[in-house]
């Protein structure tokens, strides 16, 4: 029996959560974020999963770019973070590829180019406070831009801070600021990431920048909101191991589980060394052939040890569910005192991958 551990995505499912960002904002085009080698779902295969569905994609750096390009996708590509150093011009020009555009330096870089133009997103500092340009420099860059010979269209984006609190007015903040900011500027803007493309529909603009809820997690801080998505990844692997543990037996290293009674204790061959989390706790959920069950004690490098008494039938070798298809991958989060994007994105290579239903017939 091999160990079990396997990371299943599913391009049906990606494929569903592109399409509900496009229900909810039906006048935006969509900018498909890849970034991170696709929030660890693998960055090829969820270009090939969305190509037919998204009007752009969007990564961090050129080297997450590249393979776009040398794949066949003819999308524009977004480079969210721009340029790292001025000499990146280049293959940026040659790849073809749009540039975020958020310090000064970036900007004369584009003064002092020659070669072909490049698509511009200036970013405006709404109050994310990270990257940007603060909202009164805004039209003066604009200008700036709007006269180099190397800037084709230029287009206006930012960052929504607070957009998965939607009790919280921060994000209403934001929206006066851009609206302030670019008064009568031309062009097209961007605002709205998962959270404002779900949650907050006077952030759509022109496009939107749906990132996390393609892979089927909800971008919101409150756990029971459950938009209608789809997980994109599902986490699994094998019990490899049972015993009849006594009351009282410690489980683990550090001892920090006694068992309350006479119980079934199962080995999973999962642990932090495939990326499942190792400050998940006593609690946190698995699913063992469809049926919840307990992680109990810590979580070791290569497994995790489950309470099994709630799965009396629990045999070595039944398949054992760690998020995705039937768990959620934010509620294993939660557990953890993580989010689920890092869930994601820390699937150690040593986890196989396959992918069903891309349907990549070619490039677009």
């Amino acid at each position: 029996m091999s160990r079990g551990t396997l990371a299943t995505v599913d391009g049906e499912a990606l494929r569903h959560n592109i399409a509900v960002a496009r229900e909810m904002a039906p006048a935006a085009r969509v900018v498909a974020v890849v970034k991170s080698n696709g929030y660890g779902h693998g960055l090829l295969p969820v270009a090939r999963a969305l190509w037919r569905d998204a009007d752009a994609f969007a990564v961090t750096c050129i080297d997450e770019a590249r393979p776009l390009r040398e794949a066949g996708l003819r999308h524009p590509i977004l480079l969210l973070e721009g340029l790292y150093e001025p000499q990146e011009i280049t293959a940026v020009q040659s790849l073809g590829l749009d540039l975020v555009i958020h310090t000064a330096w970036q900007l004369e870089v584009l003064e002092a180019v020659d070669g072909p133009a490049v698509n511009v997103w200036l970013k405006v500092d709404s109050g994310m406070h990270r990257l940007g340009f603060a909202p009164a420099e805004v039209a003066g860059v604009h200008e700036r831009l709007r006269a180099c010979e190397s800037v084709g269209d230029v287009r206006l984006m930012t960052h929504l801070a607070r957009a998965d609190d939607r009790g919280c007015e921060y994000t209403d903040f934001q929206i006066r600021t851009m609206e302030t900011a670019c008064a009568g500027l031309p062009g097209e803007q961007c605002w709205a990431n998962s959270a404002g493309t779900l949650g907050w529909p006077r952030t759509h603009a022109d496009w939107v920048r749906p990132g996390i809820m393609l892979y089927g997690a909800s971008p919101f801080c409150d756990g029971r909101e459950r938009p209608p998505l789809r997980p994109a990844m599902t986490l699994e692997s094998r019990l490899v191991a049972i015993s009849q543990r006594q009351r009282g037996d410690l489980i683990g290293y550090g001892g920090t589980y006694a068992c309350p009674e006479d119980m079934p204790v199962g080995v999973v061959a999962i642990g932090y060394g495939d990326g499942y989390p190792r400050h998940a706790g006593t609690g946190t959920p698995v699913l063992i052939n469809g049926q919840r069950a307990q992680l109990v004690g810590r979580v070791s490098m290569d497994m995790i040890c489950v309470d099994l008494r709630r799965v009396p039938g629990a045999a070595v070798g039944d398949r054992v569910v760690l998020w995705g298809e039937g768990l959620p991958a934010e509620e294993v989060a939660d557990h953890a005192g993580t989010i689920a994007y890092e869930l994601f994105c820390q699937v150690t290579a040593r986890v196989p991958f396959q992918y069903r239903d891309l349907e990549s017939h070619g490039q677009g």
